[in-house]
């Protein structure tokens, strides 16, 4: 492992082996291995990013941008259609996890469970609205089954294609970023200003460079499909083994939902981790950060897509955001339906989840979100609802939002 957290004036880091057991709490972050170009353009990005940090210091929420879709190669590339929603206060990120297995090793696939063919489409889904004061981030969680209206597109090679019926998850599959938001759009409401995908390699990569993440369970979770065994208690896990704990939904009877609980629990330990080791108030460290979790610039264009410009200048007006001022939640759902054709499916509570988007829009805490009459009563159970000494769960069929601090490992 070589240091690519170090200063932008540091000599290249050293080709030596590492120590087999590296401090668990160390302050300095490691990578992978980079060859002297990557390093070059690390360089570049670094002292670019740095340049527009000075000259810039907040940042508003970004206007859409014109681009490609961002699908993989053989899928539909452009969408037809509108633009979607208007922008509204503060900022809205579709945060998709994919399954596509691009620069992951043979080693990985069998050490991690990683074989198989990719399928190309969206595992994890969040809705990230980041306040327009930036005093608050609120993560709606958008399972992967919801059964969604995929808008009308064209893919590559020019041919139509209507609207129909699917699983959320598909929509990346078939039309890229581009479709995948507009999904997202009009299940929501919410105009989608930024686009963050994250494959695999890219995953492990970050949380490598992060020199591993903690994870706290208070049992013992194991899933054969993914290969995860994971002790009860705290555990620092590598890329590898923070993937398996992300992708794992078969350790108990809640299937994706227990998923999603573990997927925010896993972004707490990441925003804590990047908070204490002093990567948020660094750019130079911020901006190495995101040349290693955003594409690389070579790859295929996705649009409205997150720049090293972007997250440097946001992680500098985030600093000082508190676990107290993230606040995470599932979107209200109404059961399952099997649906002919597309299998088993996620229904949304219609009323419900309207409100919390509507609280979205309004740049509200989702605390605020309330049902719809005649049932008159409010959609959220709040710490203020909850026992002392029992944090906030929620059920399928209901909507608790979280604060982060309740996530953390303590």
């Amino acid at each position: 492992m070589n240091d690519f957290f170090a200063s932008p004036s540091a000599p290249p880091p050293s080709s030596s082996p590492p120590p087999s057991e590296p401090s668990p709490k160390r302050r300095a972050v490691r990578g992978a291995r980079v060859s002297g170009r990557q390093l070059a353009a690390t360089a570049l990005t670094v002292v670019v990013a740095l340049a527009v940090f000075e000259a810039v210091h907040t940042v508003s929420s970004p206007a859409p941008t014109a681009g490609h879709s961002g699908a993989p190669p053989g899928t539909a590339a452009s969408v037809s259609g509108n633009s979607g929603p208007a922008a509204a206060r503060g900022m809205n990120v579709l945060l998709v996890g994919l399954d596509a297995r691009d620069g992951v090793t043979a080693q990985q696939k069998s050490e991690f469970h990683l074989g198989g063919a990719a399928c190309h489409c969206t595992d994890t889904m969040m809705l990230v609205h980041v306040a327009e004061n930036r005093r608050r981030v609120s993560v709606v969680s958008l399972p992967r089954d919801s059964l969604a209206r995929i808008p009308a597109y064209t893919d590559e090679k020019g041919k139509a294609h209507r609207s129909r019926s699917a699983k959320l998850n598909a929509a990346y599959a078939k039309g890229g970023a581009a479709l995948t938001m507009r999904t997202v759009e009009k299940m929501t409401g919410l105009h989608i200003d930024r686009f963050l995908p994250v494959d695999f390699s890219r995953f492990m990569k970050t949380v490598d460079g992060l020199g591993g993440l903690d994870v706290c369970t208070d049992r013992p979770l194991e899933d054969a499909a993914t290969g995860l065994d994971l002790p009860a208690g705290t555990t620092r896990l590598s890329g590898g083994k923070a993937l398996q704990y992300a992708r794992s939904r078969h350790v108990d009877d809640q299937a994706d939902f227990g998923r999603i609980k573990r997927q925010q629990k896993f972004i707490v330990s990441f925003v804590k981790e990047i908070a204490d080791d002093g990567t948020l108030r660094s750019p130079a460290r911020m901006a190495i950060l995101a040349s290693v979790l955003l594409p690389e610039v070579t790859a295929v264009p996705t649009e409205r897509a997150f720049t090293v410009k972007d997250m440097v200048l946001l992680a500098h007006d985030l600093r000082n955001v508190s676990l107290d001022s993230l606040e995470f939640s599932t979107v209200p759902v109404k059961g399952s339906l099997t649906v002919k054709g597309v299998g088993s499916t996620v229904v949304w509570d219609a009323a419900r989840s309207a409100a919390v988007f509507r609280a979205v829009r309004a740049d509200q805490s989702l605390t605020t979100a309330t049902a719809a009459k005649p049932a008159g009563q409010s959609l959220t159970t709040t710490a203020a609802a909850t026992p002392a000494g029992h944090p906030a769960v929620a059920r399928r069929n209901e909507f608790v939002p979280v604060r982060g601090s309740e996530l953390a490992c303590p």
